[in-house]
């Protein structure tokens, strides 16, 4: 009787498991799915709030370009051109809690800058549209040492609206940031950021 019952379980259990629905992508892989699906390809944008608006501004006049130059299993990297300057690199890495946002700033030679490779994780799910990235302990640290403490309160955020926009967000109290993207116009891939790996 009990191996008969044992094996009655057994194909309940199988039958559960062939009946229950799928598991759903969370949040942060939607939104990389969504990024990927821009790989290999450069949009242009526009500053489209800046408050408040620095006097020596390096944004100003200045043709802003995003390039989806890299997409690799778990890491994007979207280097962000203005003007002549490819100093600016956004990595979006995947977490086993979410997603990482980090900026590579680099030299003309290659080299580091001394600002460099701060970010964050998502401390929410976020949405397929939308991930924020407060400021983690390096960050912080760098930007006291920086002299630069009010960044301490950094969150930044990229939303992706497919087949229309990206927007990459700076916020903190007092400081809004953000850069649209067209997507509905690639334009040619610009040159490799500094100190791009082949």
């Amino acid at each position: 009787m009990r191996p008969i019952l044992a094996i009655a379980l057994s194909a309940l259990l199988l039958a559960a498991l062939l009946l229950a629905p799928p598991a759903m992508a969370a949040p942060a892989d939607e939104f990389m799915t969504a990024l990927r699906t821009l790989c290999g390809q450069a949009f242009e944008g526009r500053v489209v709030t800046n408050e408040p608006a620095a006097a020596n501004d390096p944004f100003a006049g200045q043709r802003l370009v995003m390039h989806v130059r890299q997409c690799m299993e778990d890491t994007v990297r979207v280097p962000f051109h203005v003007g002549e300057d490819r100093s600016r690199t956004w990595v979006l890495t995947r977490t086993e809690a979410g997603l990482r946002l980090k900026h590579d700033h680099r030299h003309k030679d290659g080299s580091e800058d001394a600002r460099t490779q701060y970010g964050g994780d998502t401390a929410a799910p976020g949405t397929s549209g939308r991930q924020e990235f407060p400021a983690d302990a390096f960050s912080k640290d760098l930007f006291v040492r920086e002299n630069i403490p009010q960044s301490v309160d950094n969150v930044w955020a990229m939303e992706i609206r497919p087949g229309e926009a990206f927007v990459y967000e700076l916020a903190r109290p007092g400081r809004l940031f953000r850069v649209e993207f067209d997507l509905t116009r690639p334009v040619p891939p610009p040159e490799a950021p500094w100190g791009a790996r082949p």
